[in-house]
């Protein structure tokens, strides 16, 4: 079986559909649902079973697994950048990653886990994905500071000699409707130009960046799994790794591409940054992938028109999920 913990959310339910592509059905779910609708990513998809994420945990602490495991995609996690409470984030992201790395180690099977490029903070120390670097990286979020404590933990016990660390970037495309205010830019604007035919960005506070010229790293998730699915064939290779598009776009680029993409005139307003994310906004972020292409990745990454493109006329326009092409 291939565990996918977070397997109804976004990227996880991304990577169950990629892996019934390639012909693979043994695969546990393990989430929790809640009142939101991610269970509808569940729909188009073929798996064994589901399991509560607090009942496998439990299963996994006290020895009671009873079935097969060839590896554990753990993409379960509160990816909430705004969460403060911060107890939640330490048993929730670092001490239940903690479990499932030393379980994994213990029994043999193949552990990929979700880092985070908010790992990386401000940007000002670079966005190099050397195993060491996570030790004098200084994330600007709990959520981030949660990802990189169990990184520092695996690098600091040795553990990154076996395993896999994913620094996603900015992930974008089907099945994240559910995330509410942590969906990407692409859904959030796809709405407001439905709804009001235009779209608001964020104005600069920065000096070296005039209004929605900040730029970001942006992924389509398509290309996201696929790179974390390498590392479930090339088991020899381990560490940390940046996943990412590898070029920094502008806002304006991505929201033009949007507006081309549904027909309509580009119609952009500036509306002030919230004080509460002023001194935690990023306004540079490019994945270095320089290291995953050392480790012999070599297929070619949607650009940021094609992601946005594929993903506004066949996903948005249409409303369907993964699986449902």
């Amino acid at each position: 079986m291939i565990v996918v913990t977070g397997g109804a959310g976004f990227i996880g339910s991304a990577l169950v559909w990629r892996l019934n592509q390639l012909g693979k059905n043994n695969i546990i779910i393990v989430d929790r649902l809640g009142s939101d609708e991610k269970w509808k990513n569940l729909v188009p998809l073929n798996y064994y079973d589901y399991l509560d994420k607090q009942e496998f945990i439990e299963k996994v602490e006290y020895d009671e697994i009873d079935f097969e495991i060839e590896a554990i995609i753990h993409m379960g996690a509160n990816s909430a950048t705004t969460e403060k409470d911060a107890d939640h984030l330490m048993e929730n992201n670092y001490k239940y990653t903690q479990t499932l790395a030393k379980y994994c180690l213990e029994k043999n099977i193949r552990f990929i886990y979700a880092s985070s490029a908010a790992t990386y903070g401000d940007g000002s120390l670079g966005f190099d994905d050397a195993d060491k670097n996570c030790l004098k990286l200084h994330p600007l979020n709990m959520y981030g500071y949660s990802k990189n404590l169990f990184d520092a933990y695996a690098y600091k016990n040795g553990m990154l000699n076996d395993i896999v660390g994913i620094k996603y970037f900015n992930v974008y495309g089907p099945n994240e409707g559910h995330k509410a205010d942590m969906r990407s830019v692409v859904h959030k604007a796809f709405e407001q130009v439905r709804n009001h035919g235009k779209v608001n960005l964020f104005k600069s506070l920065h000096p070296d960046y005039k209004d929605g010229e900040q730029k970001r790293d942006f992924v389509y998730v398509k290309d996201a799994v696929d790179m974390t699915l390498f590392f479930l064939e090339h088991k020899d290779k381990n560490g940390l790794y940046n996943v990412g598009g590898g070029k920094a776009r502008m806002w304006n680029d991505l929201v033009t591409t949007l507006f081309h993409a549904v027909g309509k005139p580009v119609d952009i307003e500036y509306i002030d940054l919230p004080e509460q994310l002023a001194e935690k906004y990023q306004y540079f972020t490019e994945a270095n992938l320089d290291k995953i292409k050392k480790a012999g990745y070599r297929k070619p990454l949607s650009t940021l028109e094609e992601g946005v493109t594929d993903y506004v006329q066949n996903y948005l326009m249409k409303r369907k999920f993964l699986g449902e092409e």
